[in-house]
């Protein structure tokens, strides 16, 4: 048993006010106010979360896009190929297999970069590419 393996383990018996304290020293942020169950969960993902790494940026992004609701975007997939007219010319975008981002002979950290390759200005690389799109009221 890993030394995290023993830590999730212990939630298991704590009592709530334990839980508590344990979030206060882990976190450092207020202790939410929600059953010792859900206490338990998120305390085991702050551990595992410590221990292995949280959310990639990108996760981070997607989910505070969900949680405002105010925009939804497309996820871009290997093989994916974008498409884009700007000042009279067809601009073509390719994911790769490892997701990176080819345009122009040439490899790009995100689609940010290319949109303000092509139009000199800052833009949002989904938006850009018609893959950021604002949600409607249902």
């Amino acid at each position: 048993m890993t030394a995290i393996d023993d830590h999730l383990a212990k939630l298991d018996t704590m009592a709530k006010g334990d839980l508590k304290d344990r979030w206060a020293k882990l976190t450092g942020r207020p202790v939410p106010q929600v059953s010792a169950k859900l206490l338990r969960l998120a305390l085991a993902y702050e551990l595992q979360a410590k221990a292995l790494g949280g959310l990639s940026r990108k996760t981070k992004q997607r989910l505070e896009q969900i949680a405002a609701a105010k925009t939804e975007t497309k996820v871009v997939r290997p093989g994916m190929r974008l498409a884009r007219e700007f000042a009279g010319r067809v601009h073509v975008v390719t994911i790769g297999d490892a997701g990176e981002i080819h345009w122009n002979e040439r490899e790009w950290r995100s689609l940010s970069e290319v949109a303000r390759a092509i139009t000199g200005t800052r833009w949002s690389g989904p938006a850009f590419f018609g893959l950021r799109r604002k949600r409607t009221a249902a």
